[in-house]
């Protein structure tokens, strides 16, 4: 079962996050809200850097 849990926080989360960070910087950006915009900069930093993160405890 180790196989699953590093596919879901390898392919699937960041994925998950990335797109709710697309849209929260998008949405941020046109209705220029600054909250907004920077959780989305923060959730596509944490999509990106989380994997790396975990994995290589998992690992």
């Amino acid at each position: 079962m180790a196989f699953v849990g590093t596919t879901i926080i390898s392919h699937i989360l960041p994925v998950v996050c990335g797109f709710f960070a697309f849209v929260l910087i998008v949405s941020g950006s046109l209705e220029e809200n600054r909250p907004k915009l920077g959780l989305g900069i923060a959730l596509f930093i944490i999509a990106c850097a989380f994997p790396y993160l975990i994995l290589s405890v998992l690992v």
